[in-house]
């Protein structure tokens, strides 16, 4: 559920590329019209726009946006212009390039999105970078890690509801067995993790904490220094609630000692149309603060207006 404001009705595609137009043209750019346009549009507008000011202008919108924004700003406004495949085969890009273990990402990415979603970023993926997510991680990931990503960013989840009741019961017991014997990158444990459906291991989780009385996230921090189980709970975190996960690393990247704003952009640029209702609740829950108010006081001038806009202003 979103919480971004549009006019009603909506000015016509050309009439916004001739605002941003503007905005690009004389001494300085006008960051304010560019915020006022492109953090009011919803997706398939804005898809148009990027067609009709190429069209009219001969080059992508993303050229003068290149050119004339800088820093977090840029960053922001660029990924928030890309389609919803297209912005997440970016994302995965940099992350592959400069792969390190703590990164979450891909995790993010294969986990949080349906199905559906999963399948058009690789798709854009290609068209892009004219390869293939899997090759690229596994050509740019190593050991344990190459072994749990290379199948999560791979596999057809089923998506529906249906749930086999002895298969998580039989998949729990494997599942604390090798985490009772720190065989956290066991193929099996990395298989049901990997290829299961959301519904089926949730069932597999809620079996696991009835039957060993424990939930399996605890089990998975007996050493919190270690990046790999850190990934392990990641992912379980993504299954039993996306919005929680999501809410603790926009708190993370705020509650820094200097803010992540890498990561603030990515999360808001891309929950801003999804559930970033569900996202600003859950911050409020847990740190009784508006997230808007919390990005406010950790964040400056442009990149703070154009945030504040996607994230949606709290009724005072």
């Amino acid at each position: 559920m979103s919480t971004l404001t549009f006019p009603s009705p909506l000015p016509s595609p050309a009439e916004d590329c001739e605002q941003l137009h503007k905005a690009f043209e004389g001494w300085g750019t006008n960051e304010g019209l560019i915020i006022s346009v492109l953090a009011h549009r919803p997706a398939a507008h804005r898809r148009e726009i990027r067609r009709v000011y190429a069209e009219i202008y001969g080059e992508d919108l993303l050229k003068p946006l290149d050119k004339e924004l800088t820093r977090d700003f840029e960053r922001a406004v660029l990924l928030w212009v890309l389609d919803a495949a297209e912005r997440d085969a970016v994302l995965a890009n940099e992350v592959v390039r400069k792969w390190s273990p703590g990164n979450r990402v891909l995790i993010e990415i294969a986990v949080v999105r349906k199905t559906e979603e999963l399948l058009a970023a690789k798709r854009a993926y290609q068209a892009r970078f004219k390869r293939c997510l899997e090759e690229d991680v596994a050509a740019h990931t190593h050991d344990e890690y190459r072994k749990l990503l290379v199948p999560l960013v791979s596999t057809y989840h089923y998506e529906g509801a249906e749930v086999d009741k002895s298969l998580s019961k039989s998949e729990a017991k494997i599942l604390h067995q090798k985490i009772k014997d720190n065989d956290y990158s066991h193929e099996e444990v990395i298989r049901i993790l990997t290829t299961r459906s959301k519904a089926q291991l949730l069932a597999t989780f809620n079996e696991y904490h009835n039957e060993f009385k424990n939930p399996i996230n605890k089990d998975l921090k007996a050493d919190p220094k270690n990046e790999f189980l850190s990934a392990l709970r990641a992912i379980v975190r993504c299954i039993i609630c996306p919005e929680r996960y999501l809410e603790k690393v926009i708190r993370l990247a705020i509650n820094k000692m200097g803010t992540d704003e890498g990561a603030l952009s990515r999360i808001i640029t891309t929950r801003a149309e999804v559930d970033m209702k569900q996202i600003k609740d859950m911050y409020y829950k847990r740190n009784s603060v508006a997230l808007d108010s919390a990005v406010k006081k950790d964040t400056t001038g442009d990149f703070e207006d154009f945030l504040l806009a996607l994230v949606g202003h709290e009724e005072a």
